[in-house]
């Protein structure tokens, strides 16, 4: 679902698969209305949304649920989202048109891209990554998006003060981003006395749910830009 970290490792495999009539429809009509293309220089954002209001950016939507649930539920605050699954793409613009919300934005292309291009320094207050491609044979764990240089690049966008928040179903993939966060020098762990966050706030995702039908524990992380 991620994208790939600063050395070009490709940390997602593109399934394009089938778009029902109906997410094609969405792309067609709202990708106007919500959808972002990769800039050459870092973008406005208060031009972008026509306000200067707290942004979030998530990385890896899937179907959207999250995003569109933050961003009906929080009407004051910016979402922007990164996928390049079309299909969830499709479904999540269906979505916020459905709710009328107007302070979303959508990418459809490679995070570690837009992450360089699109924003500038300090131009977010939280990073969302839930339940990122796992990777979990050894020899695929060099695709894993959280490596120390992706660590960098979130660090470079988040305001001081600002929160990185992930989530994964596999225990090991746990372990992989708390031996990488928890050393980084620009992140300060915020979970709970065992270094995990015992209650999140966020809505449940499909990917969660088919990994707790799989018997899968699940791993909530939160991070901190030291001020």
């Amino acid at each position: 679902m991620a994208e790939a970290h600063t050395r070009r490792i490709r940390s997602f495999v593109k399934r394009e698969g089938r778009l029902t009539p109906g997410q094609q429809k969405n792309l067609d009509r709202l990708w106007p209305i919500y959808g972002l293309e990769l800039p050459p220089a870092p973008l406005n954002w208060p031009d972008v949304f026509g306000r200067d209001a707290p942004r979030t950016l998530e990385i890896g939507f899937g179907a959207g649920e999250v995003l569109a649930e933050l961003a009906e539920r929080h009407p004051e605050q910016d979402f922007i989202g990164i996928e390049v699954y079309r299909a969830g793409v499709g479904r999540l613009l269906g979505r916020l048109d459905e709710v009328g919300a107007t302070n979303a934005r959508v990418f459809d292309t490679d995070a570690v891209d837009v992450l360089a291009r699109a924003f500038g320094p300090a131009s977010l207050d939280t990073v969302l990554l839930y339940f990122a491609d796992p990777w979990p044979k050894k020899r695929h764990h060099k695709r894993r998006i959280v490596q120390p240089a992706f660590a960098d690049e979130i660090a470079r966008v988040l305001k001081p003060g600002g929160i990185w928040r992930l989530a994964t179903d596999w225990a090991n993939y746990g372990d992989h981003i708390r031996e990488v966060l928890d050393r980084h020098p620009k992140f300060d762990n915020i979970g709970d006395d065992n270094g995990y966050v015992s209650a999140p706030p966020r809505p449940g995702t499909r990917f969660e749910h088919r990994g707790l039908r799989r018997g899968h524990a699940v791993f909530d992380m939160a991070y901190r830009r030291p001020v």
